[in-house]
């Protein structure tokens, strides 16, 4: 076995320039007070074999360059070299140069990379991943601490068994195969067994089948002896009937041949009849033929006659009124003609007078000459005034017949406009008729429109609301995902606690109203200050599973064995000796008590809490703690913020890392929390925008169906206003006419 000869550092940490530390022999040992640099030889052995930076309390590899701490390095470069030696005196060198924030690795003062370095370190027994050379402080209490699993772990990691730990498993499933199979085999074996003496009960079975079959076709043969024995006796009882019945039949032939005869008969009676009903209705079907033929021509008729009908009324009604008018047109005539013969038998009358006076005169008086010239004067005169009167008859009489004229033609131009404010009449009233229509359509369209606007602003309302809650959830994990890059825990769930997980799960769903959970999940510290004090008081209980009664506990603890999971710890409600709180020791100042500090939603919980965390107290400082724990009139149990526990029998126990780790699940637990906050409302997110594209898509596409719905609507609306304007005018251009 080789050991460590040379150790050989260049401007690393303390050391300034290159110096030389050794040689060693086998087995050395450093010993000073705090500062003398026991420390600084460790982090050199330890940087040399490829130790993290982080492990060595520094974030980057610069600051282990001497004077990088003050912030005046000495130089750009360290480095750390050792040498080790051989059982056969052969030497290696492995040397690490800082350069920049970089690493440099040499092997025999040669560069290699670090997977190299690596391996060659591995030669000499020194494991880099399991760090079996470098024992830090706080490492034999934690290798101590764990559970044999996780130590059985750690030792195949040094002895590289882990390596062949996949090997292991698949052989370790042939075997688990090879097991089965056997097991399977020695099933079926046990089958065929079961098989076989299930084939012979069923051969006994079959034989005793048979001579039962046997004897009960013996009994059927005596049975069937015996029905033909009777039967016989039977047959001839039926012979006897059967000539009675044959006589009985011969007569029902003789009179049904009778009947035949007479069916015959009718039948063809039958036929003949039939034969002139089918003649008939082949005629009845012809006349139909024709009569439907004839029925458009008669229909056609039909109106023709009812239109001439109303065309004769309506001359009828049209000559009684031209009869009426001539009627009155001749009594004008005949009253006129009345008055002409008056006029007419007046002149006659008139002029024999004159010429009977003129004769009486002519014979008693003669005329001179200067009288008679008078006479033909007056004479010429009376000529040309008849003549001027006789002018004017005709011109009467002419002036009469052109009034007689005028008066058809005026009755003409009365009946003419009287229909044309019939018809205007009409028209005015489908105008308001229309116009009532107009102004109710214009109703409807205004309505309508009031009706889509409000709808648009119903959409437009929902695409913002749907706007505003997607923001509003993507804030909030906006926020989550800040407060998990915050926290800076990395928590990988392992195996193990998977499966006790799924375990508990097992158990939730077996008893669901009595396993409540593990203590951790069901309470938490009511500040993050106590959760060392809190997590060193309930040590093993931290994962305790909190049942509701002892029962129950049992039959966890079986299911457990039955699954082959590993051993849990159950608290059952009735089963807990809990002990009464001192409530003295609430007057203690600066101090809390357990139960104080530690809250839960589960009222029952608080049973298990107190037995617990017991009289247990929570100091600020170690100091306190061990005074109020061993100083006073009694001992106590107090514990300080850094998890240091003072037990009532003297033991101390301190805070340590492994403890600092285990205090980390109450973070986790909020971690958690927030990691299903986050996932819902990815998953919210998601929902919401898948809905909000589909609303959105349908809601934009109803919108603009929508706006187009109101623009044609409006487009409507304009042109009816407009056409009522126009028949309004109308209107009152009719009425005004």
């Amino acid at each position: 076995m080789g050991y460590l000869k040379l150790l050989v550092v260049k401007d690393f940490k303390s050391w300034r320039g290159q110096q030389v530390i050794g040689p060693f022999m086998r087995f050395n040992c450093i010993i000073g007070p705090n500062g003398s640099g026991s420390v600084d030889r460790m982090d050199a052995v330890s940087f040399v074999m490829c130790e993290k930076a982080s492990n060595l309390r520094v974030k980057s590899v610069r600051e282990l360059i001497h004077g990088a701490h003050v912030g005046k390095p000495v130089s750009s470069t360290a480095s750390v070299k050792i040498v080790y030696c051989e059982e056969d005196g052969e030497e290696k060198t492995f040397s690490r140069v800082i350069r920049g924030s970089c690493s440099e690795f040499l092997f025999n003062d040669m560069s290699v990379s670090r997977s190299t370095y690596v391996s060659e370190l591995e030669k000499i027994g020194i494991l880099v991943r399991a760090r079996n050379c470098l024992i830090f402080q706080g490492t034999v209490e934690s290798i101590a601490m764990k559970k044999p699993k996780e130590r059985t772990q750690l030792f195949e990691q040094i002895s590289s068994s882990w390596e062949y730990a996949e090997d292991y498993e698949k052989k370790k499933k042939k075997m688990q195969q090879a097991e089965e199979d056997a097991q399977f085999n020695y099933n079926k074996k046990k089958g065929v067994a079961a098989e076989r003496k299930q084939a012979r009960i069923e051969k006994e079975e079959a034989e005793h089948y048979q001579m039962l079959i046997k004897e009960l076709d013996e009994e059927r043969i005596q049975l069937q002896l015996f029905q033909l024995y009777h039967n016989e006796k039977q047959i001839d009882v039926l012979k006897n009937n059967l000539d009675e019945k044959n006589m009985e039949a011969y007569i029902k032939k003789e009179s049904l041949s009778t009947a035949e005869d007479s069916f015959k008969a009718k039948k063809k009676m039958f036929g003949m009849l039939n034969r002139d009903q089918q003649h008939m209705e082949k005629e009845m079907k012809t006349l139909e033929a024709s009569l439907i033929q004839q029925r458009p021509l008669y229909i056609k008729a039909k109106e023709n006659t009812s239109y001439q009908i109303k065309k004769v009324e309506m001359s009828k009604k049209s000559l009684r009124d031209k009869e009426k008018l001539l009627d009155k047109e001749k009594q004008n005539i005949k009253e006129l003609e009345r008055e002409l013969n008056d006029i007419e038998k007046a002149w006659r009358a008139f002029e024999e007078k004159t010429e009977e006076e003129r004769r009486q005169r002519a014979a008693d008086i003669e005329l001179g000459e200067s009288q008679l010239e008078r006479y033909k004067e007056l004479k010429e005169m009376v000529r040309k005034k008849v003549a001027t009167l006789a002018q004017q008859l005709e011109k009467l009489h002419w002036e009469d017949k052109g009034d007689q004229e005028r008066l058809k033609l005026n009755r003409r131009k009365k009946n003419e406009i009287e229909e044309t404010i019939k018809q205007t009449v009409e028209r005015i009233e489908e105008h308001e008729k229309r116009i009532e229509k107009l102004e109710e359509y214009v109703k409807i369209c205004t309505g309508s429109l009031t009706e889509k606007k409000q709808q648009e602003e119903v959409l437009a309302k929902e695409i913002e609301n749907a706007t505003i809650k997607m923001a509003e959830v993507n804030k909030d994990l906006n926020k989550i995902v800040d407060e998990l890059q915050n926290a800076r825990i990395d928590y990988h769930e392992g195996r193990r606690e998977q499966m006790r997980a799924e375990i508990l799960e097992s158990l939730k769903r077996l008893y669901p109203n009595s396993v409540f959970g593990r203590l951790l999940d069901l309470c938490h510290p009511i500040h993050k200050k106590y959760q060392l004090a809190v997590t060193k008081v309930f040590s093993k209980y931290m994962t305790a599973i909190v049942v509701a009664t002892e029962k129950i506990a049992r039959d966890c603890i079986h299911f457990l064995k039955q699954e082959r999971a590993e051993p849990e710890t159950f608290l059952a409600l009735d089963y807990l000796d809990v002990k009464p709180i001192n409530e003295k020791l609430r007057e203690i100042r600066g101090v809390k008590m357990m139960v104080d500090v530690v809250q839960t939603q589960f009222a029952p919980l608080k049973k298990v809490i107190q037995f617990v965390s017991g009289n247990a107290l929570i100091c600020e400082t170690v100091k306190e703690a061990k005074h109020i724990a061993f100083d006073g009139p009694v001992r106590l149990k107090t514990v300080a913020l850094d998890g240091t526990l003072f037990l009532k029998s003297g033991v101390i126990s301190g805070g340590s890392s492994d403890l600092r780790f285990k205090a980390r699940c109450w973070d986790e637990k909020e971690i958690s929390k927030m990691k299903e906050r986050r996932d819902s409302l990815i998953n919210e997110l998601k929902v919401g925008l898948l809905k909000a594209l589909n609303c959105r898509s349908h809601t934009e596409a109803d919108l603009k169906q929508l706006r187009a719905q109101c623009q044609g609507t409006q487009t409507r609306l304009k042109y009816s206003q407009s056409e009522l304007d126009l028949i309004k005018k109308k209107h009152l251009a009719n009425l005004f006419m």
